[in-house]
């Protein structure tokens, strides 16, 4: 099972932050796409509960089914990266499959939307960067070793203090918190309507 390794950080210039990515050799896998996220759990949230997530995924005409779960032992880079076991793959009908998971007690608790622009590292192929325009602002997502996550950071200028390892749907709460936003997914509907 892989090991999925990853930080995010908040983005106030996504053009400006793409136009530095290319300036640094990196270049662009998948240009701006627009992507759903459904979130599947039972009724009493046990995978919620057990640090679990099961995510259905729509990427342009791509649908992704994916599992993620906490590594067993702990590991000393939990406090600064977040670490998960991640288990993919590709679906030939996203809906049917939904259908099935429903019929086995799983229902959608939580979706969300973003429009994502993948980057590709060359001189790290086992790396990645995603730059993700959200209803409730701009993200950029470093995965690979931590010590590529370190250096790219430092070459976007981008401190270590204003990364996160929270989750789209924790900031989503925190962002209601904040905004005392009614919204109840992370959507462009729910966010950037007229309440």
């Amino acid at each position: 099972m892989a090991v999925e390794i990853e930080l995010k950080f908040p983005v106030s210039d996504p053009t400006a932050l793409a136009a530095r990515l290319l300036e640094l050799g990196c270049t662009v896998v998948t240009p701006r796409t627009f992507e759903s996220n459904v979130l599947l759990d039972t009724p009493s949230r046990s995978l919620l509960n057990s640090r679990q997530l099961l995510r259905l995924r729509r990427y342009g005409d791509t649908w992704t089914l994916t599992h993620k779960l906490q590594p067993a032992d702990p590991h000393p880079d939990d406090v600064r990266y977040k670490r998960r076991i991640e288990t993919e793959t590709t679906v030939a009908d996203g809906p049917a499959l939904l259908r099935v998971f429903e019929s086995l007690g799983y229902a959608p608790v939580f979706r969300y939307e973003k429009f994502r622009t993948e980057f590709a590292d060359p001189a790290h192929p086992h790396a990645h960067i995603v730059l993700d325009e959200t209803p409730i602002g701009a993200f950029a997502e470093l995965e690979g070793p931590p010590d590529w996550i370190d250096r790219t950071l430092a070459r976007l200028g981008v401190p270590h203090s204003s990364c996160t390892t929270e989750s789209y749907g924790r900031l989503f709460l925190a962002w209601k918190a904040r905004t005392g936003s009614p919204a109840e997914h992370l959507t462009f509907d729910d966010c950037l309507s007229p309440q």
